[in-house]
């Protein structure tokens, strides 16, 4: 049997973050993971790079049963503060869209800042190790790992959500946390492209591989992002985002044209536009006027399932009106989406009502932590779902 004070299971962001804040406090820190590599969900994200945090991440930026939960800890670890760390350990960095900063070179780089964070602090990381039994004793808790037992006085959870299996994703957070009598919400895939009706699957296909700007609504949703056909569906910063706020049955409202240079620079109405159109030039084409707005083909392809490829001298006003709905709000009605095999993010998770927003351990069970995508807290794309993870791992560090 081996003691140390804290054991934290996963070594991922979280996870890693937590054992070095943990670890610097004088704590004797042990990181248990099942996988054969640290940080591989790191590894992968951002294509590669690493969208390691989003310089503008407020509470709003996140969905939860109870929106406050996170509104302490973003406070006292903020977005400047990981900035920080990763400077001071030289790595270079670019904001590839306004607030959201990837690594200059590869997702490596922070992984290995936190391995050494881990090393310079004394966290000891352990690989391939699993968890068969935990269970609480007197003034902690008692592992029973393949790698033997373990009691420690803390015990952390930063095992993550269930999205990305492939990388190890597993739900043994949730399994802990019912082993203890906290409430799991129900969870879903979010950041998670969408899959189409049999229908609008073919009729869409051929348009695989095109991009768009859109502004996409949905439930309490609304997002200003690109959109990208995919021979399976719908996908792009757009749908991801939106993918968080849809539910099974729900239909999406996508505006194809209001992002657009050729119509964002005129101030008057879309239906007025189309007016001044075949008022201007009545033998033209919407065609040629939509492939300045859409993709060529994308603008053809609408032409063609909508009958909008007669001159505009033969759109009278209600053609206009209804050129203007669909091309303003393109309904879409998603059969589901792709699920956790590709989804970012897991929306749900334990209850945040039964653990503390300032030192993230269960209210009636002293010792127990959740921290990181375990929790019923989710956020947007563009590295707010890192910044979390940050910010979760520190304030738990201060007290494990």
């Amino acid at each position: 049997m081996s003691d140390v004070d804290v054991v934290v299971i996963g070594a991922g962001a979280a996870g890693l973050m937590c054992a070095s804040v943990a670890a610097y406090r004088g704590r004797r820190v042990r990181v248990l993971d099942h996988a054969n590599m640290a940080g591989k969900k790191i590894l992968m994200s951002g294509g590669g790079r690493c969208n390691f945090t989003h310089l503008n991440s407020t509470p709003a930026n996140f969905l939860s049963a109870n929106p406050h939960f996170c509104i302490s800890a973003l406070k006292r670890y903020t977005p400047q503060h990981f900035l920080e760390l990763v400077e001071r350990h030289g790595i270079e960095w670019v904001e590839k869209a306004p607030g959201q900063l990837f690594c200059a070179d590869s997702s490596r780089d922070i992984l290995d800042m936190l391995l050494r964070e881990c090393e310079w602090s004394g966290a000891q990381v352990s690989l391939k190790v699993s968890i068969e039994q935990v269970e609480a004793v007197q003034g902690g808790y008692r592992l029973r790992t393949t790698a033997g037992v373990i009691r420690c006085e803390s015990l952390v959870i930063a095992s993550g959500g269930l999205s990305i299996p492939t990388l190890g994703a597993s739900g043994f957070g949730y399994a802990i946390a019912r082993q203890f009598g906290l409430p799991v919400l129900p969870t879903r895939a979010g950041l998670v492209p969408f899959t189409l009706q049999p229908a609008q699957k073919e009729k869409l296909a051929p348009l695989s591989g095109l991009s768009a700007e859109v502004r996409v609504r949905c439930r309490d949703g609304e997002f200003a992002e690109p959109m990208l056909i995919t021979h399976r569906g719908l996908s792009g910063p757009a749908m991801l985002q939106i993918s968080s706020y849809w539910q099974p049955g729900d239909e999406l409202d996508i505006d194809l044209v209001g992002l657009s240079q050729a119509v964002a620079k005129d101030t008057v109405p879309l239906r007025a536009t189309l007016q001044t159109l075949r008022d201007r030039s009545p033998n033209a084409c919407p065609e040629t006027w939509l492939a300045t707005v859409l993709p060529k083909r994308f603008a053809q392809t609408l032409c063609e399932w909508y009958g909008w490829q007669e001159t505009w001298q033969l759109f009278d006003n209600a053609r206009l009106d209804a050129m203007a709905e669909q091309l303003q709000n393109w309904r879409i009605k998603p059969s589901g989406t792709e699920g956790y095999r590709t989804a970012e993010v897991t929306l749900g998770g334990v209850d945040t009502d039964a653990v503390s927003s300032k030192t993230f351990m269960v209210h009636n069970q002293p010792g127990l932590f959740f921290i990181g995508e375990v929790l019923d807290v989710t956020g947007h794309l563009g590295g707010h779902n890192f910044q979390w993870a940050w910010a979760s791992a520190w304030c738990a560090g201060q007290y494990a």
